[in-house]
């Protein structure tokens, strides 16, 4: 399966980025975007795309996850744009709700700091990369809040919701993107999802180190890995292998349009 590319990964939490670049060309990816956690931190995600080669390409996003918010400087607009500058950062985030952890305040500086990242992707033109954890109402609300104040793009990684929150993506205008949980036994809701989903919002990702797909499970996960995920979505989807990844990379060039 060649051209696939993950949509989604950490190489700033990898052990070894050279032997995973090494395995991704393995498994014939053709690229991947390395995720920032910590606005602070975004230069590590820019210097990560000093990796970048005709042959496989690594861009980067810049952005402060939820998980985070109680821990960084609230995010300024003007920093975000001014830091999502470099032509390798081809997305903001990621940024969103998480309610696993945290209480009503941490809430607050969520949706706070949500907010914020969905104008620098207003702003930039750059896609919102959304992580959306037991929170789906919220998510849900925010982002219909936001676009009536004019569209921006985005989309939902690592889908872990249900259909009403990928329906509402789509109808802004938004993607969803797989990961490993569409290869665990007991994610058939995810597989619902994805099943029903227009084909030209799909896109899958590793979200690596975490989630590594079957038969990979209970190992570190590696953006390689996105293969197996992307071969169940194509059984999901009735497609041959081949004509999902032409399928996902189609997409992602239509959403993160600077990779281009």
């Amino acid at each position: 399966m060649t051209g696939l590319i993950d949509t989604h990964c950490h190489l700033d939490r990898l052990d070894d980025v050279p032997a995973a670049l090494a395995l991704a060309k393995e498994h014939g990816l053709s690229g991947m975007v390395t995720i920032g956690t910590r606005l602070s931190r975004a230069q590590t995600q820019i210097d990560l795309t000093r990796h970048d080669t005709p042959a496989l390409r690594v861009w980067c996003a810049i952005g402060t996850h939820p998980d985070h918010v109680d821990e960084e400087e609230p995010p300024e607009l003007a920093t975000l744009v001014r830091l999502a500058e470099p032509e390798g950062v081809i997305g903001i985030g990621e940024s969103g709700l998480d309610y696993l952890h945290g209480g009503v305040p941490v809430r607050a500086a969520q949706a706070a700091s949500f907010r914020v990242h969905i104008a620098a992707a207003r702003e930039t033109g750059l896609p919102l990369v959304i992580h959306a954890r037991e929170a789906d109402d919220d998510v849900a609300a925010i982002l219909r809040d936001e676009h009536a104040k004019g569209a921006f793009p985005f989309l939902l990684h690592c889908f872990a919701s249900g259909m009403d929150l990928a329906r509402v993506a789509i109808d802004l205008g938004g993607y969803v993107s797989f990961s490993g949980l569409l290869t665990f036994p007991k994610c058939e809701t995810i597989r619902e999802v994805a099943r029903a989903m227009p084909a030209e919002r799909l896109l899958v990702e590793t979200d690596s180190p975490f989630l590594a797909p079957v038969p990979k499970r209970g190992k570190p996960n590696t953006p390689g890995y996105v293969a197996y995920t992307a071969a169940r979505l194509a059984q999901e989807r009735e497609l041959t292998p081949e004509a999902l990844a032409e399928l996902t990379t189609r997409n992602f060039h239509a959403l993160f349009r600077r990779a281009a």
